[in-house]
């Protein structure tokens, strides 16, 4: 932990000295990291206590829950508020939706609505009435690139290519004029994303995610699911690096990025620079899809289950209720501290490493009293260190009974003894079923083109993330790129036309 407050200090001396800092060159940059690096190692007292909160070590202090997020139970009747004051619903541009052609394009165009999204995403200071381009059409933009250009540029995407006046459906669809030869520019849409505030992030995705909920996708029974991805950056070589207690310490020309280790992939190195994203998924039992809800981004370098407390208190202050969650063995609450502040359950698979208690055998599991006994106890429930079992022996059937207490509690751990126990066959399910998380990912990355981040900030991954889901969410909404099975009747009738 004294390493990366170490680097939490050296990023907030360089943030506060260098407001400049992108605007610098490498040279300065590496002499004035190097500096501060050094100076900050020289007077730091490794025998003090942190007393610094974990979410403030790993990077997310501007990603904690505010009082301005609106809860999915208060978002409809905001939404319903919101046009109670008008005389009349503002009625859409009919002509502008019949030149939307594209199915998705026109499903996403009838779902949103651009003055709720102006009042979620718009600052204190909004000005409509000064305005050329509104927040509406921005958000639109970046939905229309992640749903259907996402394997080209920024710079690429805002030009008269994709927004000449030629393109029609684009220019509607964003709500750009088609007698006028006005583009977004680029640097338009990266101002508008370093711009966002984090709590305005969640209430735009709380939005989408009140229309997901009402789809009936998720059906009624939902598993919910924590697992991570690896999101790297272009940035190659570290600024400065330090070895501090035989581990080293680096800094970026990103701050905010760290190298991290990734799993082992045949084509690419052990390790990468840049970021991990910790996402929150749904899992429908019946069907077995998953759909991302939210997201944590934080350095590559930090290990996962620092990440899982507070992604559940975000999720919980959006609304989500997360009651149970299957995740892999790095999010494992060995200590049962999640249980205590959060109230929810992490199911994980039981640790290679995990040494099992005394008196206790697998296959299956059966907990005894002690070393002289051999009468499998019964499982009373938990308590807040472990979980309590009682003596299953008839009277008089053990020899021992005068001198046994009857009673033993086992230990919070990451084997069989989780604070929810992993030994009966529901936690088997939820623990197979947990393989379904990869599916959002590949989704995300491959199909919505978040794999090349073209983001040079923590704040702006944080922001093109969401966004990510968000298109994630509306693509899954739609249907139109689910492979549907044919049904066996219509395979025997192609049968019977090719014989």
């Amino acid at each position: 932990m004294h390493r990366k407050n170490i680097k939490r200090i050296v990023q907030r001396q360089l943030q506060i000295k260098c407001p400049g800092w992108k605007n610098m060159s490498k040279k300065a940059k590496k002499e004035l990291s190097r500096q501060i690096m050094q100076e900050v190692v020289d007077n730091y007292d490794f025998k003090q206590e942190l007393s610094v909160p974990t979410e403030r070590l790993i990077g997310l202090d501007h990603q904690m829950p505010s009082k301005g997020i609106i809860p999915l139970n208060k978002m409809g009747q905001y939404i319903d508020r919101f046009h109670s004051g008008f005389l009349f619903k503002p009625a859409g541009n009919k002509k502008a939706a019949s030149e939307i052609t594209d199915l998705e394009l026109r499903f996403v165009d009838e779902l949103l609505d651009n003055q709720i999204i102006n009042s979620l995403l718009a600052n204190e200071g909004y000005s409509p009435h000064i305005r050329d381009i509104f927040p509406y059409q921005l958000f639109r933009m970046e939905l229309l690139k992640a749903i259907k250009y996402p394997e080209i540029s920024y710079r690429k995407y805002c030009t008269k290519e994709y927004f000449g006046q030629e393109r029609k459906q684009n220019r509607r669809f964003v709500g750009l004029p088609l007698n006028t030869k006005k583009i977004i520019d680029h640097t338009q849409l990266c101002h508008f994303r370093c711009d966002l505030s984090f709590t305005k992030v969640m209430n735009i995705l709380v939005y989408i995610l009140h229309h997901f909920h009402s789809s009936g996708c998720l059906e009624n029974r939902v598993l919910h699911a924590i697992d991570s991805s690896e999101l790297p950056s272009e940035i190659n070589y570290p600024l400065c690096t330090i070895t501090v207690k035989g581990k080293k310490i680096r800094i970026y020309s990103d701050l905010d990025c760290d190298c991290g280790k990734r799993r082992n992939k045949r084509d690419r190195s052990r390790y990468f620079i840049g970021y991990r994203m910790h996402t929150l998924m749904a899992i429908n039992p019946s069907t077995g899809h998953s759909f991302p809800l939210v997201s944590l981004i934080g350095a590559g370098n930090h290990h996962d289950r620092l990440f899982a407390k507070p992604l559940i208190n975000l999720a919980r202050a959006m609304g989500i209720d997360v009651k149970l969650v299957t995740a892999d063995e790095a999010y494992h609450d060995g200590d049962g501290s999640i249980y205590k502040e959060t109230g929810t359950y992490i199911i994980a698979p039981p640790s290679k490493k995990a040494c099992l208690p005394d008196n206790v055998l697998v296959f299956p599991v059966r907990v005894t009293c002690n070393d002289y006994c051999e009468i499998p106890m019964t499982n009373i429930g938990g308590s807040k260190i472990g979980h309590e079992y009682k003596c299953n022996a008839r009277f008089g059937e053990c020899v021992h009974e005068a001198r046994c207490s009857k009673t033993r509690v086992v230990s919070f751990d990451t084997g069989y003894f989780q604070p929810m126990p992993v030994a009966g066959q529901l936690a088997q399910k939820a623990i197979e079923i947990r393989k379904n998380c990869e599916r959002p990912f590949n989704l995300m990355k491959k199909r919505e083109g978040l794999e090349q981040t073209r983001v040079r900030s923590q704040r702006g991954v944080v922001v093109r993330s969401t966004f990510t889901t968000i298109a994630t969410l509306l693509i899954e909404m739609m249907g139109t790129r689910r492979k549907h099975k044919k049904k066996k009747d219509d395979q025997i009738n192609i049968f019977r036309k090719v014989g």
